[in-house]
């Protein structure tokens, strides 16, 4: 099991509405789901810049993530999330 770190500033929240409905399919189609979401944050250490959401992925490994990132049919699922705001994922490992 392999987890990424997903974090997004939105600036268009009825972008990442569309993009809700659609991302679980297209996490699953590559073994992927959402461990834990949230749009509300305590830190617990420092002063971290939070973002407007972030979410925990995990995919059975490296290479099912990459895949989902890569996948040429998912193409205007990872648009659409992008088209929200700003989008950083960064796979732990």
């Amino acid at each position: 099991m392999i987890y990424a770190y997903a974090r997004l500033t939105v600036n268009k929240p009825d972008a990442l509405t569309q993009y809700r409905e659609v991302a679980d399919s297209a996490l699953a189609k590559h073994g992927g789901r959402v461990v834990a979401a949230a749009r509300e944050f305590n830190a617990l250490d420092g002063s971290p810049d939070a973002p407007d959401a972030a979410a925990i992925l995990s995919f059975p490994d490296r290479e099912a993530a990459l895949a989902w990132s890569n996948d040429p049919e998912l193409a205007d699922v990872h648009a659409l999330r992008r088209s929200a705001g700003r989008s950083d994922i960064l796979l732990l490992g």
